[in-house]
């Protein structure tokens, strides 16, 4: 029996057309710049976003890391929420790659407000460090995937222009977000120095991401992702995936918002349910009540061939992505229903 993978929209496998579209790709040495897909995937996304330039990386976390590395000194200062993916999952790379700290607001499930950011920067002052660079996520992954409003995203632009920072933008589901508000691309672009999206989460690519902003902020990107050991040869084979999705995956992704949205209807009534967060888009994270296990839940699921994880004590996270299917939605309901620890 296929098992049906709920851990993360990371484990998305590509599709006979996307496959078909890698495997025809024209291809280049793109350390050297003549990779004519990876050109035409960063010409295509940066478009997208009114953009000037665009960088195509391995994952969210190298264009996160090489946006921070790029828009700080060693010794300044950062700012983003508690829940931030930058603070709790890229493995210390904010300290370790770039030689900064990080001040980190209580937002409202990883969302914070303009009033946080001017409370939040530091006094010109000897005995602080400089705050540089403001970084919000969008979605928010420890948030249940929680959508940032168009106007808050602008009233932090407008603190940040004020006071000379840098605003960054960890757009890994960003996708997810903008088909349920709307909003284009080009007016997210608009309010960030620099936008990193992930093609290999709903999307559906095996790998990628792409970091995007000015041509001199791409130039020196560019230098970073090559100290890094992130410079990439014939890498039109996997960039032609990234334009097909562009293509093709970013409407669809609806349908895994409502597929989660759904599973939130099914939860609300369940006796073991301590809390969901509110869902959004494509995550639905629930508190067990304390006299239940998350393990037994797991061995529960993988009765029925489920895949999930624990997303903290007492913490379950289910991610809807376009190989969950109908049928298999229907199997996650059965699962859910007939847990009783």
């Amino acid at each position: 029996m296929k098992w049906i993978d709920l851990r993360s929209d990371t484990v998305t496998k590509p599709s006979k057309e996307m496959m078909e579209s890698m495997m025809n790709a024209e291809v280049g040495d793109d350390v050297l710049g003549d990779d004519p897909t990876v050109n035409a995937l960063e010409m295509m996304a940066a478009s997208l976003f009114g953009k000037e330039a665009a960088l195509f990386c391995s994952s969210g976390t190298q264009t996160n890391q090489i946006a921070i590395k790029v828009h700080t000194q060693p010794g300044e200062e950062i700012i983003c929420d508690r829940l931030s993916h930058i603070y709790n999952y890229e493995g210390g790379g904010i300290a370790f790659n770039s030689g900064v700290q990080v001040r980190y607001v209580f937002g409202d499930r990883g969302r914070f407000s303009a009033n946080d950011v001017l409370q939040n920067i530091n006094p010109v002052d000897i005995h602080f460090p400089k705050t540089s660079l403001v970084c919000i996520e969008n979605t928010v992954n420890k948030g249940g995937g929680s959508i940032w409003r168009l106007s808050q995203m602008q009233a932090i632009k407008k603190v940040c222009d004020e006071n000379n920072l840098n605003l960054h933008l960890d757009g890994a589901r960003l996708f997810n977000a903008l088909v349920e508000t709307k909003i284009s691309p080009k007016e997210i672009g608009d309010n960030f120095d620099s936008i990193s999206i992930c093609l290999s989460k709903g999307l559906g690519c095996p790998i990628g991401s792409l970091l995007l902003g000015k041509k001199d902020f791409i130039a020196q990107s560019r230098r970073i992702r090559k100290v890094f050991g992130g410079g990439m040869r014939q890498a039109g084979i996997i960039a032609a995936a990234g334009i097909y999705a562009l293509n093709n995956n970013i409407e669809r992704l609806k349908i895994d918002n409502q597929k989660a949205k759904y599973l939130e209807t099914i939860l609300q009534p369940l006796h073991f349910v301590e809390e969901i967060i509110p869902v959004e888009t494509n995550i639905v994270i629930f508190k067990l009540k304390k006299e239940f296990s998350t393990e037994k839940m797991i061995q529960h699921f993988a009765q029925y061939h489920i895949k999930i994880v624990s997303s903290g004590v007492q913490i379950i996270r289910l991610v809807m992505h376009l190989d969950v299917s109908n049928d298999a939605v229907l199997e996650i309901e059965k699962a859910l229903i007939s847990f009783e620890n």
